[in-house]
């Protein structure tokens, strides 16, 4: 959802020029979710995920591309488990400007040593509570459900999780925000 006067982080490169498959690939919609993960020893953490799908009804299951160097990715496979929160059109833009810069400053490039050293806690402000597994679960999430990874697939520069539905709830009513909403692209 856009407000008027509202800024928005800048996309590296932008404006560019546009190969013609790559305008066709950003015409596409995706939701905006909050993928929530924990390590093997505790250290909760999230991140901004679009390619998010459902590809099997029996048994329930989903797929999430994460980039391969995702501290997220790190975690799921270390302990198997993440959970996903699904954005409110309504105001889960703010979770997703709170949540959208990696938590490992160096992953940003041309920061300084100080910033690139630094870890963001991407919850601190954030309403949340914890699965019985330790995956974060969004309080003003539009829904969520937990999963537990069975495949773990290369796919370029990402790698595709599936993973089994093992829980899950719908917290409110509307809409899940779309990508299209933020002003922000992840295709091409």
């Amino acid at each position: 959802m856009t407000h008027p006067g509202q800024q928005f982080p800048s996309i590296p490169g932008s404006p560019k020029d546009l190969e013609p498959v790559e305008k066709a690939m950003l015409a596409m919609s995706y939701g905006v979710h909050v993928i929530g993960s924990t390590s093997d020893d505790g250290q909760l953490n999230a991140m901004i995920a679009d390619w998010v799908m459902q590809v099997s009804f029996t048994p329930r299951l989903v797929c999430v591309a994460i980039e391969n160097d995702a501290r997220t990715l790190k975690n799921v496979r270390a302990t198997r488990v993440f959970s996903v929160n699904m954005l409110h059109e309504k105001d889960g833009d703010q979770i997703a400007r709170a949540v959208v810069m990696p938590s490992d400053g160096s992953k940003i490039r041309g920061r300084s040593a100080a910033a690139s050293a630094a870890t963001h806690d991407k919850l601190r402000g954030l309403r949340y509570s914890l699965s019985p597994d330790g995956c974060p679960l969004l309080d003003d999430a539009l829904g969520w459900y937990t999963c537990v990874a069975e495949q773990f697939i290369n796919a370029g520069d990402h790698t595709l999780v599936v993973g089994r539905v093992i829980d899950g709830d719908r917290l409110r009513d509307g809409e899940m925000l779309i990508e299209r909403d933020l002003g922000w692209e992840y295709a091409g």
